[in-house]
């Protein structure tokens, strides 16, 4: 990691700078200011049919600037770190905070948690600002070629290659000042396999929080394992008969629904505003007993992990439901501040031209205790097991939410027989969650390129063990 003078000198200001911009933000009685300094730079190389048909890179510099003053929050930005362009964000920022009827209610000063030492969850051993661009293209071509050995139905492939670095400092009105260094990388691919005049399309991605050294032959070869695996069944699933029924999901990818579905809920500022299902559920039963469900800064070089998060607060595990009970939310400092706890290490934003509200990192369950994935199919007489689902579609407020299955199975008797495609998974998130029978002890995070959207995106990653949910409605014929 740099050190604090490299940060200040990267951004061109000096510590007597930040304490003024502070000072200019609090000058109208703001309870509270942040500056959120970035500097990111980012590329990408796309490849379709053996050949580099796009590429890119661009850099985004700014800082944000925060005033909070009782109920209310001002938010300006600067796309320059000179001091007069930080001045006039700071000013403009305090002003807003002042108006009257502004504001998106800040809920009052917030949660005073200092970062203790420095951790680092995603060392980069080779940085991807110190590599030109052509020496990633081969790479791109052994993906394509090791997809088409693997399938001879293979019609066209388009892979990609895109990563980012960012540089982040951060001040504040009680004189902490926090820096980060944030890369990721990721490899992405979709194919179109053709048989018999039939046409289906799959993807597949890969991305970690680390540097060029994940450019491995090995990557090469998982990813294209992927994206080609389970295609026999693709070309032969039907669409089955629908109804409620059990629900076996298997490891891993399946942790997307357990993100949207249960995740979303958890996060304080819809529980504060009484918008989440789960807004007056803390410390009651909401799952069976064994049943644990964590969101995770800590994971090296996981795609949802951060050493300190948009905020300052140090990256932490936090269990939101240990052995089935709810303990807590995900928290930024204005929710900690609210509910009068200490904050999470989940006040997260897009970028800095964004205020920082509660976001999930790498939400996933626990392994259970009972025995493996096909040990929960073989105890379903009839039933759906979902290998992947894809889009999806969820109520906060109510908790119901509807998911597309990217493909699955029957289960009759107990065995995995028809593949299964055009149909959806509809429930609720919180009877979901009542309603999990058995958890396999099988958990599998799930590195793809997951970005969650609430207002501003965010990376993020999920994953789950399997689980069997007892019904569940499935949408078919």
């Amino acid at each position: 990691m740099k050190t604090k003078d490299e940060y200040l000198n990267l951004f061109g200001v000096s510590s007597a700078q930040l304490r003024t911009l502070v000072a200019e933000g609090m000058k109208n009685g703001g309870d509270w200011c942040d500056l959120f300094f970035e500097d990111t730079s980012y590329s990408e190389l796309v490849l379709r049919d053996g050949e580099v048909s796009s590429g890119g890179s661009h850099i985004d510099y700014g800082c944000g600037v925060r005033v909070l003053k009782g109920e209310k929050t001002g938010y300006a930005y600067a796309e320059s770190t000179d001091i007069a362009a930080l001045m006039t964000a700071a000013r403009n920022a305090s002003v807003i905070a002042s108006a009257a009827g502004s504001g998106h209610g800040s809920a009052g000063k917030p949660y005073i948690s200092k970062v203790s030492g420095r951790q680092d969850f995603y060392p980069m051993k080779e940085d991807w600002r110190q590599s030109e661009a052509s020496r990633f293209v081969p790479v791109l071509q052994k993906l394509e070629a090791a997809i088409r050995a693997k399938d001879s139905s293979v019609h066209k492939v388009i892979a990609a290659l895109s990563w980012q670095v960012s540089d982040i400092l951060m001040y504040n009105s009680l004189g902490e000042t926090t820096a980060d260094t944030r890369p990721v990388g990721s490899l992405t691919t979709t194919v179109i396999f053709i048989r018999g005049g039939r046409t289906e399309m799959n993807n597949a991605s890969k991305s970690f929080r680390a540097g060029v050294e994940i450019m491995s032959d090995s990557l090469v070869e998982e990813l294209a394992e992927a994206v080609t695996s389970g295609m026999d069944e693709r070309f032969e699933a039907r669409r089955p008969k629908g109804g409620k029924m059990p629900v076996v999901m298997a490891a891993g990818a399946s942790g997307i629904l357990l993100h949207e579905a249960m995740g979303h809920a958890f996060e304080a500022d819809f529980n504060r505003k009484g918008q989440s299902i789960f807004s007056d559920k803390m410390g009651c039963r909401v799952a069976a007993e064994g049943i644990n469900i964590i969101d995770d800064a800590t994971i090296p070089g996981n795609r949802g992990s951060i050493n300190v998060d948009d905020e300052g607060i140090a990256g932490q595990k936090t269990y939101m439901v240990e052995d089935g009970i709810l303990r807590s939310y995900l928290h930024d400092r204005i929710s900690a501040s609210f509910y009068g706890v200490a904050p999470t290490g989940n006040g997260r934003r897009e970028s800095f031209r964004y205020n920082p509200i509660p976001r999930m990192r790498c939400t996933y369950m626990e392994s259970g205790r009972d025995g493996s994935c096909e040990d929960l199919i073989a105890s379903v007489r009839k039933g759906i097991f979902v290998d992947q689902f894809s889009n999806g579609e969820v109520k906060i407020g109510e908790g119901d939410f509807t998911f597309y299955v990217k493909s699955g199975r029957l289960i009759e008797n107990g065995r995995l027989t028809m593949p299964v495609k055009d149909i959806n998974i509809v429930g609720n998130g919180p009877k979901a969650l009542a309603d999990i029978v058995a958890v396999a002890s099988d958990l599998k995070i799930d590195n793809s390129t997951w970005t969650c959207g609430k207002e501003q995106s965010a990376l993020v990653s999920c994953g789950i063990p399997s689980v069997l949910v007892k019904s569940l409605t499935v949408g078919g014929e």
